[in-house]
């Protein structure tokens, strides 16, 4: 405990020296409650009757994680070190010679990184949003069940209905096989993105119901946590601190923000199962329904063709439009959904009519 507490000291001492302004004394102060620790731990050898041994170099691990942060960038390894710090956060939550409060020092450790790897704002999209609604979001899943649906749908009966007629299937076999994959299709999308929001959804809860527990039971970390979080924002502890006690002063104000900040949820926009599952299965019913339209009308050379044209049309408007609300090149992205569909069409129509041929 007393190697790994020093160890640990020497690590934040040289990301301190590698950093400036309010960061450079946030790891600073990681250090000093390092040592704090090991002045503990030397305490307890003592009253043991052993000797305390001298102070050692630096780890080779803390030798190389401190060279890349003052040649590269803290940045560059703090992931490695929050993920170690995340690790070793209960270490002593068992330990009855450990002192009080370590415990809670080694979770903040763990916390106080993640707050530093992205400045404190673990959704900066989210707040671009609040600020400039012209930018796209998506918390409830609707438009990315919806978009994905159409292109599922679109795809996938192309090359079911492509199957068949490369099989020397009759009208009637095709219309089937594609009304029969539609629902199909339409009905497990809307299933799957039920099961799959509902769970996200429950496991974001969750995270908010533990949250408002440490909030409850442990007032004084959260309060530390927020007066971190902002001090990573570029506040000084001053001005950090009177906002976190503002905060604080109201338990439902507290939570709200710890969720957003800590957390980077909006607890108003978690998600609903229902509108991801409605919206997958009507996208997916639109965009298989495109080439089941020429067999309602025809049949033959006539309806192939007719739904291979409609096919691709809609390949590219749905390949353009996904293009258009990401902000990339209308052109690529259309050619790029119609050369993905065609490839999977071609392959199924290839096959169909093998084993149409061998049957017959």
């Amino acid at each position: 405990m007393l190697a790994s507490e020093r160890d640990a000291a020497a690590l934040y001492t040289r990301l301190a020296d590698a950093e400036t302004g309010e960061r450079r004394d946030i790891f600073r102060e990681l250090a000093s409650i390092e040592l704090k620790h090991a002045a503990h731990w030397e305490g307890k050898l003592r009253d043991a009757g052993a000797t305390v041994p001298a102070p050692r170099g630096p780890s080779l691990r803390t030798r190389l994680l401190g060279q890349a942060a003052s040649r590269l960038s803290v940045g560059t390894v703090l992931p490695l070190i929050e993920r170690a710090e995340r690790a070793d956060a209960g270490m002593y939550d068992a330990d009855p010679d450990a002192a009080p409060g370590m415990a809670a020092d080694e979770r903040s450790h763990a916390r106080a990184l993640g707050r530093l790897i992205d400045g404190g704002k673990p959704d900066p999209s989210a707040q671009v949003r609040r600020r400039e609604p012209w930018h796209r979001g998506d918390r409830s899943g609707a438009l990315r069940a919806g978009v994905f649906g159409v292109s599922d749908g679109l795809v996938s009966n192309t090359a079911l209905v492509m199957g068949f007629a490369g099989g020397g299937a009759s009208r009637t076999v095709i219309l089937l096989a594609g009304v029969a994959g539609l629902l199909a299709g339409a009905f497990s999308m809307a299933a799957g993105e039920y099961v799959s929001m509902s769970s996200q959804r429950e496991m974001y809860q969750r995270e908010i119901a533990l949250e408002q527990a440490e909030l409850e039971e442990k007032p004084e970390e959260e309060h530390a946590e927020l007066v971190l979080i902002y001090r990573a924002k570029g506040l000084s502890r001053p001005d950090a601190e009177q906002l976190a006690t503002k905060i604080m002063a109201d338990r439902s104000v507290a939570l709200d923000t710890l969720a957003r900040e800590e957390l980077g949820l909006d607890p108003d926009e978690l998600g609903s199962p229902w509108t991801a599952a409605v919206s997958s299965l009507l996208a997916f019913a639109l965009g298989a329904f495109v080439v089941v339209v020429p067999y309602l009308a025809g049949s033959g050379a006539a309806a192939l063709v007719t739904a291979i044209v409609l096919a691709l049309a809609a390949m590219f408007a749905v390949g353009a439009s996904i293009g258009a609300l990401n902000g990339r090149s209308v052109l690529k992205s259309g050619l790029r959904q119609v050369i993905a569909g065609t490839l999977a069409a071609a392959v199924t129509f290839g096959v169909g009519h093998l084993i149409g041929a061998h049957i017959s």
